[in-house]
């Protein structure tokens, strides 16, 4: 993000009292504009090298959709108590979401700037060993991340997301994409609600919370309309590479990826999730999850254990199929 970018703070009282969601923010800057994100360590402090678990969120939520997932990577192991390594977890907020500054020009988002805030992010707190763990948004960015540095990533969680490299978008991805442009003040809560009704309206609220008018909610109107859907777009070219990198190179074993995804998913379901599977080189663990829609962090908890059953060698518990790559042209 360039300096001088004029912007809104949430008032810290939005955020009080949040449904599960005790973590305290810590801030990191960027040009002018300040990012927000958690950063947990399991209490009991394990073994050997630190884990860490970096979370990216999509549009239109925020670091709160983790809630199920963050106590899961911070202390489940199938090797029991105290035999796991030390784990931490890391969930920013992607700027014009959650806690972090909300850029009140809709020009001012862009892939490429938001892409450059991760890379500083990542960069400035040296994050290591990471296991990246993404859905929407956070795929389309956080999967074009290893290719800069990928001595800091060793594994890989994908739901629900993509890497967008200029193809005609779904029919279902332009439906959401008309729905969001003609709804400028869109009621968040509500939409989480209609897509997860397990939702409590203290939970709903809490998706409501980083948002309290329309001028806020400028990153929201400007996703959809960032995906790259035309060849010529920003941010093609890296996510070709990106895709290229995964697909040649042998840094992953297919025990290092894994793949969960939301068959009630209407844009980033079942079709596009195994085309991602098949990317691989060493192929993946990939599990669908029937009742899950397109946040698929919101059944999240038994994602995580299957996740981390699978990276300890233990994937009979993790009941996942292991799926190859293809000699699909990327």
């Amino acid at each position: 993000m360039d300096r001088e970018i004029p912007f809104v703070r949430t008032p810290p009282s939005r955020f009080d009292n949040l449904p599960d969601f005790p973590y305290q923010p810590h801030f990191l800057e960027h040009g002018s504009l300040r990012m927000a994100y958690i950063d947990e360590k399991a209490s009991d402090n394990g073994n050997g090298q630190e884990e860490v678990f970096l979370c990216l969120h999509g549009q239109p939520t925020w670091s709160f959709l983790y809630r199920r997932m963050i106590p899961i990577f911070l202390n489940y192991s199938t090797r029991g108590r105290g035999s796991q390594p030390s784990r931490r977890v890391i969930a920013p907020d992607l700027f014009g979401f959650g806690r972090s500054d909300k850029p009140t020009r809709e020009a001012d988002y862009t892939f490429s700037a938001h892409r450059r805030s991760l890379l500083h992010f990542v960069e400035t707190l040296d994050l290591q060993n990471i296991t990246l763990v993404v859905q929407d948004w956070g795929g389309l960015l956080g999967l074009t991340l290893p290719i800069a540095f990928p001595w800091r990533f060793k594994r890989i969680i994908v739901m629900n997301t993509s890497l967008a490299v200029g193809t005609v978008p779904s029919d279902g991805f332009r439906q959401w994409r008309t729905y969001n442009n003609r709804t400028p003040d869109m009621d968040i809560g509500a939409l989480m609600q209609r897509a997860c009704p397990h939702l409590t309206k203290a939970e709903a609220d809490a998706y409501n919370a980083p948002y309290p008018d329309k001028k806020s909610k400028a990153g929201v109107r400007r996703f959809p309309n960032l995906v790259m859907t035309d060849p010529g777009m920003d941010g093609v070219d890296i996510s070709k590479a990106s895709a290229h990198m995964y697909a040649t190179s042998d840094q992953w074993k297919t025990e290092d990826i894994f793949m969960a995804c939301g068959l009630k998913d209407p844009v980033l379901g079942e079709p596009v999730m195994k085309s991602l599977a098949r990317m691989w080189r060493n192929g993946c663990y990939y599990v669908n999850v029937q009742e899950a829609g397109h946040f698929t962090q919101e059944w999240g908890g038994e994602i995580a254990r299957r996740a981390i059953a699978v990276f300890e060698q233990q994937a009979d518990r993790a009941d996942a199929t292991i799926i190859h790559l293809t000699a699909a042209k990327i």
